[in-house]
């Protein structure tokens, strides 16, 4: 650190509080540890080897840095608070932040607007969450767990503008929910590769990602999370996204597992979003099929919403999709949307519902396997698709033709029988044609076609020239179609 003048040393400002101290840093560019914060402000932090505790609130200039450039654990005494106007970096391999007395936590972090924050392998417990004003903002390989409303009160993570990243991170047990954004907030985030259990243990009607309105030109992207709920909480869904006090959604909701939530997804308000490859299971801890359930279920009551799906595994909810209102989705067209969901078991009262479409549109939903585990005829299809045939009010839905071979296609079983590699890739796929597919077809994300090869039995070798990016591979006989998400670096 810089030596600090006498005269500049008089200066830092400590400011009170009600119930606490406030030291702040001298606002003149200095990069700041804890231990050079701990040799100016005794009263603040004490040390003892790698061990921290702050013991006044503690706020960071908007000209200043904190960094963390080692392993170390800060414990924060009761109800104070972390507040960031400049930048705070954790660039250590193993960080914790805790409370002193974990039954009396501490205020939590607060990240404000144009502050710069940067955050990996760390445990952040027993706080008040996150709250992010900032947009410059990543969050990667950290554990947050048993955190309460504090200084965060929308989730753990509360997000507020821009595109801020939250990575390949730990959710679990908190009070409130893993992620939020506000109503009004515009927030194009991307969450990825994240485990969420048993996030909102308050019990509160939110889901563990509870996302509002999104930049209009970038998608917000929730993409390969785990997302388990706990079987006690009955108010507590999946993921939502919700555009109810105006706005855009522009979303992208792929590869995820959401399992054992009051539903798994919801899309409320006008929006545009690809909901792709996704296993929606077992969504039914609150038990009633007039109020929830659903694996996904997507409702607007004005404006245009349009969700295109493929490729998405839904059983064992109470309903597999719902359609409310004036909402719209493509489930399999024979232009961009290959369709390929599957269904199983999602019912209620002794009926099973894999679609119910309760508006007037007339939905696409080509391509599918409505009941998995057997071949699908038409009728397979009509018995579990609630539509104009069922009441003449509602808008038909387009099933024919019904994709669903012999043998089903479920994940365990692919898992076990057919596998690609590398994947990532960067010029050569590899796989063992097991199942005795003819064609591998690649296509964009959106679903454009840009690539078909031949396929033999036994191992095969494909040589992959695309630019860096995800794609589906589909493999398909005549008897089955299956769909892979491919990478390419």
């Amino acid at each position: 650190m810089k030596k600090t003048t006498f005269f500049t040393y008089c200066l830092l400002l400590v400011t009170s509080f009600i119930g606490a101290q406030t030291y702040t840093t001298p606002n003149t560019g200095v990069t700041w540890t804890l231990d050079d914060i701990a040799a100016n402000s005794p009263s603040t932090i004490t040390v003892s080897g790698n061990n921290y505790t702050l013991l006044e609130n503690l706020e960071i200039a908007e000209n200043d840095t904190v960094e963390f450039t080692t392993d170390l654990t800060l414990s924060i005494e009761a109800d104070l608070r972390v507040t960031v106007f400049g930048a705070f970096t954790v660039v250590s391999d193993d960080v914790l932040i805790t409370a002193v007395d974990e039954a009396a936590p501490y205020d939590g972090l607060r990240f404000e607007e144009f502050s710069t924050i940067h955050i990996q392998n760390t445990t952040i417990q027993y706080g008040g969450g996150l709250r992010v004003l900032t947009e410059t903002f990543t969050l990667n390989n950290c554990t947050l767990t048993n955190n309460v409303s504090g200084v965060s009160t929308g989730a753990v993570v509360s997000l507020s503008r821009g595109m801020p990243e939250i990575t390949n991170n730990s959710f679990t047990f908190n009070e409130l929910p893993a992620v939020s954004s506000a109503a009004n907030s515009d927030v194009s985030a991307l969450i990825a590769n994240n485990y969420m259990e048993g996030n909102n243990q308050s019990n509160s009607n939110r889901p563990q990602i509870n996302m509002g309105s999104t930049m209009t030109s970038t998608p917000l992207r929730i993409i390969d999370n785990t997302i388990i709920g706990d079987p006690a909480l009955t108010q507590v869904g999946g993921i939502a996204v919700s555009n109810l006090v105006g706005g855009a959604i522009n979303a992208e909701i792929d590869g995820n597992i959401i399992r054992g939530n009051r539903y798994g997804m919801t899309i409320a308000g006008p929006s545009f979003a690809y909901v792709r490859n996704n296993i929606i299971e077992d969504n039914n801890t609150q038990g009633d099929p007039g109020i929830g359930g659903s694996g996904i279920s997507l409702n607007t009551s004005s404006g245009v919403m349009e969700v295109i799906a493929s490729g998405n595994e839904i059983r064992r909810n109470l309903w597999g999709i719902t359609v409310i209102g004036v909402a719209n989705i493509n489930l399999g067209d024979d232009v961009d949307n290959e369709g390929l969901n599957v269904f199983s078991e999602n019912g209620n009262n002794g009926e099973l519902y894999a679609l119910y479409n309760n508006t007037a549109n007339t939905l696409q939903a080509k391509h599918n396997c409505w009941i998995e585990g057997q071949v699908n005829t038409l009728a397979d299809a009509e018995s579990v698709i609630f539509h104009q045939v069922d009441d003449a009010s509602l808008g038909e839905v387009i099933f024919d033709p019904v994709s669903c071979g012999p043998v089903a296609a479920t994940d365990e079983f692919l898992a076990e029988s057919f596998r690609l590699y590398p994947n990532p890739v960067s010029e050569t796929l590899r796989f063992n044609n097991t199942l005795s597919f003819e064609t591998l077809s690649i296509y964009t994300i959106e679903g454009r076609l840009i690539a078909t090869e031949t396929l033999s039995e036994g191992e095969n070798t494909v040589a992959v020239q695309l630019p860096t990016g995800v794609y589906l591979a589909a493999f398909s006989n005549n008897e089955t179609k299956i769909t892979r998400k491919l990478v390419v670096k």
